[in-house]
């Protein structure tokens, strides 16, 4: 049965989302502030966390962060009562996959939460067949079955959209691709996030790879896209 955490800490949300998600035929599991949020989504396997960013003990903004730095990689839908661009892009930095503002439509969330789980199943499956999981280029090598980005003996942290992006331009190599092709195979078909986004993770992404001045494996070829050399 697939896993949920839900971190909120209004009561009407909690049990709003726990009745409708348990009706679907979710095992939901629910923490009402962020620190016990965090601890339970370290401590078990959860398919997917719904997250709120006003929270108690710890905000959603350094809940997320700090599952990412622990290298846990489960899909995060982030919900918040402020819907701002700024929170967006805070979001998505610090490793969100997806954002709803409230209020939001029951159908709307159920629809993205089955498009986070097909997309994380989709990754899984595909590490699984891959050829072990384990691509190099220049001085790294980032293995998919472990979720590690190496540079050497040095591991790079990566959030989790900065590991399937990179992942999406290893498995496809001298291609041009645009940013929404990009968006949508990353980020999902009918996302309503931006393709500037996809520029601001790319940023991102080259800093971490220390090629910010000049990059050397993502390549930008004005006005149509980017193009991964390894």
């Amino acid at each position: 049965m697939i896993k949920i955490l839900i971190i909120e800490d209004e009561p009407g949300v909690q049990i709003t989302l726990e009745d409708r998600l348990t009706s679907e035929g979710y095992q939901v599991v629910v923490r009402e502030d962020g620190i016990q949020g965090e601890e339970e989504a370290a401590k078990d396997f959860y398919d997917l966390i719904l997250l709120d960013i006003m929270l108690p003990g710890r905000d959603g903004f350094a809940v997320c962060r700090n599952l990412r730095d622990r290298n846990i990689l489960t899909p995060i839908l982030m919900l918040t009562a402020r819907n701002t661009d700024l929170d967006t892009i805070i979001g998505l930095r610090q490793g969100a996959d997806d954002y709803l503002a409230k209020p939001f439509d029951m159908g709307v969330l159920l629809a993205r939460i089955e498009a986070l789980l097909r997309r994380s199943s989709l990754n899984e499956k595909g590490k699984d067949s891959s050829c072990q999981g384990i691509f190099n280029f220049g001085q790294f090598t980032l293995n998919t079955i472990r979720g590690s980005l190496m540079a050497g003996s040095r591991e790079i942290s990566l959030h989790t959209k900065e590991f399937r992006l990179l992942e999406f331009f290893l498995t496809n190599p001298d291609e041009l691709l645009s940013r929404d092709r990009i968006l949508d195979e990353v980020w999902g078909y009918g996302s309503e996030t931006t393709t500037r986004t996809v520029d601001v993770h790319i940023a991102k992404l080259r800093q971490k790879l220390n090629e910010s001045e000049k990059p050397v494996h993502i390549q930008t070829i004005r006005g149509r896209g980017y193009r991964f050399q390894r």
